[in-house]
C-alpha cells in the first residue's frame, strides 16, 4: 500500500508491516520486478471490463500500490481522483494518467486531520457528480515512539482507520447515487485484536501492534458496513494485497521484497473491477483468495463497540 509518514518521523518498517521475519532474513540487494507484458496490461479489457464514464478515488495514490492501481484504473477508462499529501508527486501521477489518454485530477489532503478529511470529502462531492469506486489505500507506518494525529488520536489508528471511516461515510451518498458501486479497503495480513480499554495505546504502545490493530479495525468496519448496505447497490470488501512489496520504502531500507507492486495491484484490481465479485460483500481476501481475518473481526459486539466509538470520534454520532 502507499505509505504516509510524518516528516518528523523515521518509520519502523518491520514493526509497521508486521512481518514475522527478522531483519537479517530480509536484508539483501533488491531485485527489479518482472516487467509487465502487454498481455498483463490488457487482461481486464479482454474480459470486457470497461470503466468509461466511471469515477474512481484511490487514497494514497502518489506512490507504490496506490499509484499503480490508479494507473490501471485510468487505463480502463475511469476518471481517476488521485489523493496524497505531496502536491508535486500527485500532479505527476495525474498527468501520467492523462498523458496515457485517461482523465485524472489530484486532490491534496492530510488524513492525519479529520478536518482535512471533511474538506477532502466536500471537495469530491462538490466537483464530481458520481463516484463508482472508492479504494481506501493510504496508510501510516507506526514509528518507534507513540505519535498522535492533529486530533490527538494514536496516529496509525487515525490515518489507517478513522480517516477512512469518516471519508467513506461522507462519500456514501455519492456512492449510493452512482450504484452499483464498490468500496475496497486495503488492509493487511498482520492483525492484532483491539484493546478497547486502551484503544489509543496510551498505557502500552508497540509500533507493530499499532499498525496491526488499525488494519483489523479496517476489516471490522468492512464487515459492519457491508451488513448495513444493499449489496446490489454498494459492496464493501477488504484485502491484504501482498507481502512486503517492492516499494521505494522497502528497497531504500535495504530489505528483500517478497512480492511486487504489480502482484498487490492485481489483487486490489480483482476486488475493484472483477465481474465475479459483483454483489459479493463483507469479504476479506489474502491476495487473490478469499480468507478469514482475525477472529475479532467476526465478533458482533466488538464491531458494535468499534462503530460506536468511531461515530463519536469522527463527529458522526447518531448516524445510522
Amino acid at each position: 500500500m502507499s505509505i504516509i509518514t510524518p516528516l518528523s518521523r523515521r518509520a519502523t518498517l518491520l514493526g509497521g508491516i508486521g512481518l514475522a521475519l527478522g531483519a537479517a532474513a530480509l536484508r539483501a540487494t533488491a531485485q527489479p520486478p518482472p516487467a509487465r507484458t502487454p498481455e498483463d496490461e490488457a487482461r481486464w479489457a479482454r474480459m470486457g471490463v470497461t470503466l468509461k464514464g466511471k469515477t474512481a478515488l484511490v487514497t494514497g495514490s502518489t506512490d507504490g500500490l496506490g499509484k499503480e492501481v490508479a494507473r490501471q484504473l485510468g487505463a480502463l477508462g475511469a476518471f481517476v481522483i488521485v489523493h496524497g499529501r505531496n502536491q508535486q508527486r500527485g500532479e505527476e501521477v495525474a498527468e501520467g494518467i492523462r498523458a496515457s489518454g485517461g482523465e485524472s485530477v489530484f486532490y491534496r489532503a492530510d488524513l492525519g486531520s479529520l478536518a482535512s478529511v471533511e474538506a477532502f470529502a466536500a471537495q469530491v462531492r462538490e466537483r464530481h457528480e458520481r463516484l463508482d469506486l472508492l479504494i481506501n489505500n493510504a496508510a501510516a507506518v507506526s514509528g518507534p515512539q507513540r505519535e498522535t494525529s492533529a486530533d490527538g488520536h494514536e496516529l496509525a489508528f487515525a490515518v489507517n482507520y478513522l480517516a477512512h471511516f469518516l471519508l467513506t461515510y461522507r462519500l456514501l451518498p455519492l456512492l449510493e447515487a452512482s450504484a452499483p458501486t464498490r468500496i475496497v479497503n486495503v488492509s493487511s495480513l498482520g492483525q492484532t485484536p483491539l484493546d478497547f480499554t486502551d484503544i489509543m495505546m496510551e498505557r502500552s504502545y508497540d509500533p507493530g501492534d499499532a499498525y496491526r490493530r488499525s488494519k483489523l479495525a479496517q476489516i471490522m468496519f468492512t464487515i459492519d458496513l457491508a451488513a448495513d448496505l444493499d449489496a446490489a447497490k454498494v459492496t464493501v470488501n477488504s484485502l491484504h494485497p501482498a507481502r512486503s512489496m517492492n516499494t521505494a520504502r522497502v528497497i531504500n531500507g535495504g530489505f528483500q521484497p517478497l512480492s511486487t507492486i504489480e502482484e498487490g495491484a492485481e489483487a486490489t484490481m480483482q476486488l475493484a473491477v472483477s465481474p465475479a465479485l459483483a454483489g459479493r460483500t463483507g469479504l476479506y481476501f489474502n491476495g487473490l483468495n478469499e480468507a478469514r481475518a482475525n477472529a475479532q473481526a467476526y465478533d458482533v459486539n466488538a464491531r458494535a463497540q468499534l462503530r460506536a466509538l468511531s461515530l463519536e470520534l469522527t463527529g458522526l454520532k447518531g448516524k445510522s
